[in-house]
């Protein structure tokens, strides 16, 4: 990864994904729905900030590059 392509977080945001084991990392980016695909794509160009609690990737879908979002709920 470039650092051109490194995501953009909020601290809050940077923080919460930083304590997710590396390894979790790339299935978390892996699993996104795509609406407009109709199924399970990867998370492109993303940015990360905390919503209600939950983090907020939003970016774009690897295969049409339409907009995708993954919550991960907070504990």
């Amino acid at each position: 990864m470039t650092i051109e392509s490194l995501p953009t977080f909020t601290k809050p945001a940077r923080q919460r994904w930083e304590s997710i084991p590396a390894d979790i990392h790339q299935r978390l980016l892996s699993n996104v729905w795509c609406g407009q695909c109709r199924h399970e794509t990867t998370i492109t160009n993303f940015s990360g900030t905390i919503k209600g609690g939950d983090l907020l990737l939003v970016g774009k879908c690897a295969e049409c590059h339409g907009d995708v979002a993954q919550v991960i709920e907070g504990s």
